[in-house]
């Protein structure tokens, strides 16, 4: 059965790009956030195998979702994704409960490392 995925981004075009490198692979894309808040409520109601999440997103942003989700389940597994120079705020939402991170521009085989590495822990 394909891990499902949820993927917070508020860019719809970076949503897309995650989107296309996962489903090539048969993973599940059962919901996609355009902020902070919207990924809580869909991470909620979804219960996700994997969340990606942008760092810099409208509302609540990145960090705080993490934080928000890792409240209501511990063991939830999210990558952050993230712009070159934002390395202080990965280390914040790693600390938050995030497994790990990806660099945008998005490298599809590092995408896919990435989230076979975390689905595997």
């Amino acid at each position: 059965m394909p891990a499902k995925i949820l993927i917070a981004d508020d860019a719809a075009f970076m949503r897309v790009m995650i989107k296309g490198i996962l489903s090539k692979q048969n993973y599940e894309i059962v919901g996609e956030a355009k902020d902070g808040r919207e990924a809580v409520e869909l991470y909620q109601k979804l219960r996700p195998d994997l969340t990606t999440m942008d760092i810099i997103m409208p509302e609540v942003n990145g960090i705080e979702a993490v934080k928000e989700i890792m409240k209501v389940d511990p063991n939830a597994v999210i990558l952050m994704c993230s712009a070159m120079g934002q390395q202080a705020m990965v280390i914040e939402a790693i600390a938050a409960g995030a497994k790990d991170f990806i660099i945008k521009p998005f490298q599809p085989p590092r995408v896919l490392e990435a989230v076979e590495r975390a689905l595997a822990k």
